[in-house]
């Protein structure tokens, strides 16, 4: 990695939970380079403008939950049963490390990816996209396995998944209560334990 690479990379990362807590409009030049250190100069001398780095931002912070996520999807769990309760789980064990760092970045970008950042948006929808993809995914490989439900539309309950948990989140996180994304996710585990689970639990 150049120095120039490692400049963008630091300046991503210092300002990851800046972003997604104040918001990646708000979010003032001024305040990167109080969470840098680094001049104003510097931040231009590594990115067009701002949006640029709030852009790069966004990807770091999706791409960082992406990757936690992904680990419910591991070997580690043989069956698709197993990859889906893990997934559950996840958001059961670390909603605390997600509230703390501002909550979920795809939930907050969504937020203000209206017509006036049409780039952001654009990067939402990519993520939600494959968000949704990968749980589809598992569901398919557990029909073709024979130990899910065949008749079920594995796409639109990944959507009813994602959907779940971002307003279990959104009104958790508002109302300062973690029962309403517990809601959810029982909601969920419930769907996948008896509409979409065919095997002895």
């Amino acid at each position: 990695m150049s120095k120039a690479e490692k400049t963008k990379q630091f300046i991503i990362e210092k300002t990851a939970t800046l972003f997604n807590t104040k918001g990646y409009i708000s979010t003032s030049l001024s305040d990167i380079t109080q969470a840098t250190g680094l001049t104003k100069g510097s931040i231009y001398g590594n990115f067009e403008n701002k949006d640029q780095v709030a852009i790069e931002v966004y990807k770091y912070n999706a791409a960082q939950l992406s990757k936690i996520m992904s680990r419910s999807f591991g070997d580690q769990y043989p069956t698709s049963i197993d990859k889906l309760r893990a997934f559950v789980d996840f958001y059961r064990k670390n909603w605390r490390s997600v509230f703390s760092s501002g909550g979920c970045p795809l939930m907050n970008a969504a937020t203000e990816a209206d017509d006036s950042f049409p780039v952001l948006k654009k990067q939402v929808q990519k993520s939600f996209e494959a968000w949704t993809a990968r749980i589809t995914a598992i569901i398919q490989q557990g029909q073709e396995n024979e130990e899910l439900n065949k008749t079920i539309n594995a796409e639109e309950y990944a959507s009813l998944f994602v959907m779940l948990i971002e307003g279990g989140i959104l009104l958790s996180k508002t109302m300062d209560d973690e029962k309403f994304l517990n809601q959810a996710l029982d909601k969920i585990r419930e769907m996948i334990d008896h509409e979409l689970n065919i095997l002895p639990s």
